[in-house]
């Protein structure tokens, strides 16, 4: 079971907040439920709409885009983030691969989250163009 500075450990790593300060590091760490899944579980599905994003503690997953195999994804890594910020349909389906504890931030909390605390929003779009503009 995490607690909240093993939260605010574990967000650090994720490139989506890495401009965020420990107070909204905090923050984001409140509303992220640490969850558990066997290894075969699909966990987002290509071209569903998103309701949540996952950031991985422990395990792994495979991701398919277009029915293709991309890299290997593990510890430390996330997924979901884009459908959560741009309304659009997930573009890709990720399975886990082993047993999997991750944290969740359901869409709802999300939304919250940027509404609840202002400075979070200007951060993480600046964040997702930037990673979007090299492809």
């Amino acid at each position: 079971m995490f607690g909240k500075n093993a939260k605010i450990e574990l967000l650090k790593g994720v490139p989506l907040f890495s401009d965020c300060s420990k107070r909204e590091l905090a923050d984001i760490a409140q509303v992220a439920d640490e969850m558990g899944f066997p290894a075969g579980r699909t966990l987002i599905e290509e071209g569903k709409p998103g309701r949540e994003f996952f950031i991985i503690a422990d395990g792994t997953v495979e991701v398919r885009r277009g029915g293709c195999k991309l890299p290997a994804r593990g510890d430390a890594n996330s997924f979901g983030e884009t459908s959560l910020l741009t309304g659009k349909p997930r573009n890709a389906t990720v399975t886990t691969t082993s047993p999997v504890r991750v944290l969740v931030i359901t869409d709802r909390a999300f939304q919250d989250l940027l509404r609840d605390v202002p400075s979070l929003a200007p951060k993480l779009l600046a964040n997702l163009a930037e990673r979007l503009d090299r492809g």
